[in-house]
């Protein structure tokens, strides 16, 4: 169960200020390089993401549905902002001013869709599709920054034309703007791998800046001149470096409405309203699953919010405000517990920028495109690719349909292009004559009905797909906290991605409330692969078995233990273990438990969520969990090294464990008991920890967690090691 929830309003501001600053300020010093980059790669003035990020620090907290989220401009808007300067810039150098006037419009269009109770509006587009939308913004913020980075110059509207371009260019690259940027990517690649506490101090964004200070001094970038290098001459000058005002008040724009007639401003009206309304809702409820407190966001007032102070920052010259994963993410595992925290980083943002306004002055402009061409690339690496074809080959089609077609056009005919895409798919995949799917979507049938016992039976029926989202949250909103339901899919014909996603996590939200949610009925359907959340359709044969379950099954024989395709474990008991508190477990499958009663060991395959994005990284990993007869001390054992870039013990400001010296040096141990430890922590089981290779052990209380040591699904010679470490353990206690 989640612990107990901070007080809300100005009791919540009092009691948890000092937590709230410090997370606030580990996300300023994030927000400050992000969003001076954000709004240059938007084609922007560098001052309007910092207005940005201080307007969605202070105005969007006064009015929010969320608790922890932290809102300001995001990577998202780029290829809008980018399109709209494009499309109304009729000559008069006011192009930007009217894009202010569509973010004005689109910021009031969302205000009236928050009051509306609009907000599950984000819900009716395939998961997918926007994924696939997320991947091109990602191409394009790339194929745009590197050619900053390389001090190149694409005259191209075509993006795949400036991808070309930055290929052919090479030979033409300023090598005094490519040695910074390969220092700031190179500093980004090993930030994390350096063990010196000093270069912890600021985050990674912070420190690229900051290093490329110097080179601009080196080469001498404050004046005009031409440098040579291998025999060529290469120009510098002012031009390469961050331009912003000395006065924070001369960066304030106004918006100019004298194109709200065309239709080039009814585009990127629309454009900023679908894009920053579907991922800030998309976020929200990222947000939530990390949240320690399991709080839930009001996504209708939470839009009411985003809209006002979206419409506050084009009125200041601001780019659209949107609730931010990543420093949202920071926020969460620095300590946050209020939304005052979103409040906090703003104003120390604002105090930032005024006192370190001239020296960001001398920073080069490669410093910040590197940071965007990391994080373009990040929006659509091969891992991208990778995990969505994990979610079945058709997901993959939806993905890359709707990524070709918005880089060829635009984001609207990229996403509803991808929308149709995926509606053909899928009536392909159910086999009827259109009139009948779409009758099966409107008119499918699925009802609630109450059991005499009090518990709740769902059938759905039909084809439950993107489209019938909002009718099947009437449905699931029917269902009290706390009850017990069973949702029924044996007399669907075809279930979406979407909504399996759906409705494991209304399954997530409901065990919140003390309730219990089963999804059953899938047996007669199959699907291309085994995620959870794969499109299920109608069929007779059931899934065989893949060589790794094969394997697994066949081990498990040899033991005389058991084997389960889909384990029973509860995806809310690995949140006892500090490290899932803030990393949902997305998916389990592939369970060998022993048949010991007094200490049940089971090697569970599982797929987790690291959230530093609104499609965060997937991590697949093989776990044992050790229960065992007798309360023991809660306690984290960790092989120095390994572990640094997915666990920051460190960071869990809330977290009452202090470290435990008395243990070999190549280990970080800490307790929550130090009495405790001495008992329980026999030489004998120092002695086992040291030998058996793993990198990671933890105790809840109760059981413990055993990480595979190669962080990767387990081998079988990886299974021999987990299942000899408890063997031998048990023979330890039982001494």
């Amino acid at each position: 169960m989640a612990d107990i929830a901070p007080k809300t309003g100005f009791q919540g501001l009092i009691e948890n200020w000092q937590s709230d600053v410090i997370a606030a300020l580990s996300v300023a010093l994030i927000a400050l390089p992000l969003s001076l980059g954000i709004a240059l790669a938007a084609g922007a003035p560098a001052m309007a993401g910092i207005i940005s990020a201080v307007v969605g620090g202070v105005v969007t907290t006064f009015y929010r549905g969320g608790h922890i989220a932290v809102n300001g401009p995001a990577k998202g808007v780029i290829a809008v902002i980018l399109a709209g300067i494009a499309m109304m810039d009729d000559g008069s150098g006011q192009a930007f001013n009217y894009v202010l006037a569509a973010i004005v419009v689109s910021g009031a269009l969302q205000v009236v869709m928050g009051m509306l109770k609009l907000g599950r509006f984000a819900d009716l587009f395939h998961s997918s599709v926007i994924h696939g939308l997320l991947a091109a913004i990602g191409i394009i913020i790339f194929a745009k920054q590197i050619h900053v980075a390389m001090g190149t110059y694409s005259k191209s509207p075509n993006i795949v034309q400036n991808l070309i371009d930055a290929v052919l260019m090479v030979p033409q690259a300023n090598p005094f703007v490519v040695i910074i940027s390969l220092a700031g990517f190179a500093l980004m690649m090993f930030h994390s791998k350096i063990s010196y506490k000093f270069f912890h101090i600021l985050p990674t964004p912070m420190w690229v800046i900051a290093l490329s200070i110097p080179f601009a001094y080196m080469f001498d970038f404050f004046q005009d001149h031409d440098m040579s290098l291998f025999g060529e001459d290469y120009h510098v000058g002012p031009k390469l470096l961050l331009d912003i005002p000395d006065n924070v008040m001369a960066s304030i724009m106004h918006p100019n409405f004298g194109m709200i007639n065309t239709s080039a401003f009814w585009i990127t009206v629309f454009s900023i309203l679908l894009i920053s309304t579907i991922e800030s809702l998309a976020i929200a409820k990222a947000i939530d699953k990390i949240d320690p407190y399991k709080r839930k966001t009001d996504l209708n007032k939470d839009l009411t919010g985003i809209g006002l102070s979206t419409m506050a920052a084009g009125f200041l010259g601001g780019l659209p405000i949107i609730a931010v994963i990543i420093r949202s993410t920071v926020n969460v595992h620095n300590g946050a517990k209020t939304k005052w925290s979103n409040m906090y980083q703003g104003l120390i943002l604002l105090l930032l920028i005024v006192v370190l306004g001239p020296i960001m002055q001398q920073v080069p402009l490669c410093a910040f495109a590197i940071l965007l061409v990391h994080t373009g690339f990040k929006l659509a690496s091969p891992a991208v690719f990778k995990q969505v074809l994990s979610h079945g080959i058709e997901q993959l089609i939806f993905f890359v349909g709707t990524l070709i077609l918005t880089l060829y056009t635009n984001l609207l005919v990229g996403l509803f292009g991808g929308l149709l895409l995926a509606l053909i798919s899928q009536l392909l995949i159910a086999k009827v004559s259109v009139p009948r799917f779409f009758n099966l979507i409107l008119r499918g049938g699925s009802n609630l009905m109450l059991k005499p016992d009090g518990s709740y039976d769902l059938k759905v029926r039909g084809i439950s797909n993107f489209l019938s989202i909002l009718s099947l949250d009437k449905l699931l909103e029917q269902i009290p906290g706390g009850a017990k339901v069973t949702i029924d899919l044996s007399e669907s014909r075809l279930v979406g991605f979407t909504v399996m996603e759906h409705l494991y996590d209304f399954q997530k939200l409901h065990q919140n409330t003390g309730g219990e949610a089963e999804i059953c009925g899938l047996d007669s359907h199959t699907s291309t692969n085994n995620h959870k959340f794969a499109l299920r359709f109608k069929t007779d044969t059931n899934e065989p078995l893949n060589p790794r379950q094969k394997m697994l099954k066949e081990m498990a024989e040899s033991y005389g233990w058991n084997f389960q395709v889909e384990p029973l474990e509860d995806f809310d008991y690995f949140q006892s273990f500090y490290f899932f508190k803030t990393r949902p477990i997305e998916a389990e499958s592939n369970c060998i438990s022993d048949q010991d009663k007094d200490m049940h060991l089971e090697l569970i395959d599982v797929t987790f969520e690291e959230g530093a994005d609104i499609f965060p990284d997937e991590h697949q990993t093989t776990v044992g969990l050790l229960k065992m007869p007798f309360p023991i001390p809660k306690f984290t054992i960790e092989k120095k090294g390994f572990f640094d870039r997915f666990l920051h013990l460190s960071e869990h400001k809330d977290i009452d464990h202090v470290v435990y010296n008395d243990f070999p040096k190549d280990f970080v141990v800490k307790v929550e008991n130090r009495k405790a430890m001495d008992e329980f922590l026999t030489e004998k089981f120092k002695g086992l920890i040291e030998i058996s290779g793993l990198n990671h052990i933890e105790s809840n209380g109760e059981a413990l967690l055993i990480f595979n040591n190669n962080f990767k699904l387990a081998q079988l010679l990886d299974y021999v090691k987990m299942i000899q470490f408890a063997d031998n353990l048990k023979k330890i206690i039982n001494e």
